[in-house]
C-alpha cells in the first residue's frame, strides 16, 4: 500500500501524517484499503503479525466524505477473516470502541496517554532517584549493535510473542535506544522516536518503575521535543512521576482483543507499546 497515500488519508481526518510511523508499519506489517473511485483510499489500516500467534491492528482509518457508511466496519471484519484463528489485538479511542464491540472485541485493559516537555528533576530529586538506582545496581546506556540479541530474547520474553521483525527495525526507526544493565544482564530497553513536534517514548520495558525511570531521564536528556507516550494504567506509580515531570493526561485508549482473554507475556514489565498501531 501507497505510504503517501496512507498519510493522505491520515490528514484528510485531521490527523498528523505521521509518515515516519507508516512507513515502519507498512514494512513490518501489512497494510490493507479500500481504493477510493475518486482517487486515494477510502479505508485503510494495517496488520501486524507477530509468532507463534498474536497480531495487531492499527491505523483503521476511514476517509472523511465515505465516513458513517459502514467501510470500517467492513474492512476490519475482512482483516479479522485474514486472521482467521489467530488473536488480534488493538488500542481504540473512545470513537471507535463501540465499533469493535459490535465486532467481537472485549476490553483487556487500558492506557493513559500523557504529553508534554519533561521537567528535569530538582537536585534533591536528582540526588534521592540517582543513590536509589545505584543501590538498585541499575546503569543506563546507548543500546549497540552487540545488544540486539539481548534486546529480542528480552523482548520476546516480556512481550510474549516474537517481535524480531519490529524491533530489529528500532535501531533505524528510533532517534534514541537506550537500554538498561543490572548485575551484567539486560533488564531493560527504550527509545524515542520522532512523531511531527514530538517524540514517542516506546517501546519501555523494564525489570521495574524505578528502571523505567531511569531509562525515560537518559531519554529525554537527548531530546529536545515534547514528549509523548502511552502507559499501562496499571503502572500507577510511573504514571505519577511522568505527570510530576511535567506530562499531562490527554486521554484513554481501550486495549482490546478478539479471540483471546488477554494478551501473553508480562504486563509488570510492559509499560508502553513501541506504538499503539502495533503493540
Amino acid at each position: 500500500m501507497d505510504l503517501t497515500a496512507c498519510a493522505d488519508l491520515s490528514e484528510n481526518r485531521g490527523w498528523p501524517r505521521e509518515e515516519h510511523k507508516w512507513g515502519l508499519l507498512l514494512s513490518a506489517g501489512t497494510g490493507y484499503g479500500i481504493d477510493d473511485p475518486q482517487g486515494g483510499l477510502a479505508a485503510a489500516c494495517v496488520l501486524t503479525r507477530y509468532e507463534p500467534g498474536l497480531t495487531a491492528l492499527g491505523m483503521v482509518l476511514v476517509a472523511e466524505r465515505h465516513a458513517r457508511q459502514g467501510i470500517g466496519r467492513r474492512l476490519t471484519r475482512h482483516v479479522l477473516e485474514e486472521a482467521g484463528t489467530i488473536p488480534v489485538t488493538l488500542h481504540a479511542t473512545p470513537y471507535g470502541q463501540p465499533l469493535y464491540e459490535e465486532l467481537g472485541f472485549k476490553t483487556t485493559g487500558r492506557a493513559e496517554m500523557v504529553r508534554g516537555r519533561f521537567v528535569p528533576p530538582s537536585p534533591a530529586d536528582v540526588s534521592r532517584e540517582t543513590s536509589a538506582v545505584r543501590a538498585a545496581g541499575v546503569s543506563v546506556r546507548p543500546a549497540t549493535a552487540e545488544d540486539l540479541t539481548s534486546i529480542l530474547r528480552l523482548d520476546h520474553e516480556v512481550f510474549g510473542a516474537d517481535r524480531t521483525h519490529l524491533v530489529t527495525r528500532l535501531p533505524a526507526f528510533a532517534d534514541h535506544l537506550r537500554v538498561a544493565e543490572a548485575g551484567g544482564d539486560l533488564v531493560g530497553f527504550g527509545a524515542i522516536w520522532p512523531n511531527m513536534d514530538t517524540h514517542v517514548i516506546g517501546p519501555l520495558i523494564a525489570r521495574d518503575t524505578l528502571t523505567a525511570q531511569a531509562l525515560i531521564t537518559s531519554l529525554a536528556q537527548a531530546s529536545d521535543r515534547p514528549l509523548r507516550t502511552d502507559v499501562d494504567v496499571r503502572h500507577e506509580e510511573l504514571l505519577h512521576w511522568l505527570k510530576a515531570r511535567g506530562l499531562a493526561h490527554l486521554t484513554y485508549n481501550a486495549v482490546m482483543n478478539h479471540g483471546a482473554p488477554d494478551l501473553p507475556g508480562d504486563w509488570t514489565r510492559r509499560f508502553a507499546p513501541l506504538t499503539v498501531a502495533a503493540g
